[in-house]
């Protein structure tokens, strides 16, 4: 059975170009595109550091988010009016953690060591800040408020 035709961005022995390199297994480097065509690409292991800052930040938020979502279930005895604003509220926070969790994933698909560390740590930060319990703030129980105070916020 014939192979299909290459396409014009790949040849057909399968390797690219150097310009419009694509990795198809894990690389270390900093030069590498995360999310977006050029970025931070070869723009020096600054930028390639603050990205992998951001990728942990945005992994971070997801587990924050994660947990805080846990913690505000729907209570059984409120109003059907405060129900449906805290179920569009709980669908927001889903919203954006989706969303969150779609774009370490799709960082994480460069293929770059440092991208994976990078999502993995953030996550493990998060959970240690928001959902293991190893602060005051965060323990089993939290998300009410008591003395003024919202005891699940990240």
């Amino acid at each position: 059975m014939d192979s299909p035709p290459a396409s014009p961005k790949m040849p057909a022995n399968g390797h690219s170009d150097h310009h419009g390199m694509m990795h198809m297994t894990f690389f270390w480097g900093d030069r590498v595109q995360i999310l977006f065509s050029g970025w931070p690409g070869d723009r020096g292991l600054g930028v390639y550091l603050l990205a992998l800052f951001l990728v942990a930040i945005a992994a971070a938020a997801e587990e924050c988010l994660s947990t805080l979502s846990r913690r505000h279930a729907q209570p059984l005895a409120a109003s059907a009016g405060v129900r449906v604003s805290i179920g569009l509220a709980l669908t927001a926070l889903h919203t954006l953690r989706m969303g969150l969790l779609y774009l370490v994933m799709l960082a994480v698909m460069s293929f770059n060591v440092g991208v994976l560390i990078a999502a993995v740590v953030g996550h493990a930060v998060g959970y240690l800040v928001a959902g293991s319990g190893t602060f005051k703030w965060a323990r089993r129980g939290g998300g009410q408020i008591v003395d003024g105070h919202d005891y699940a916020k990240c």
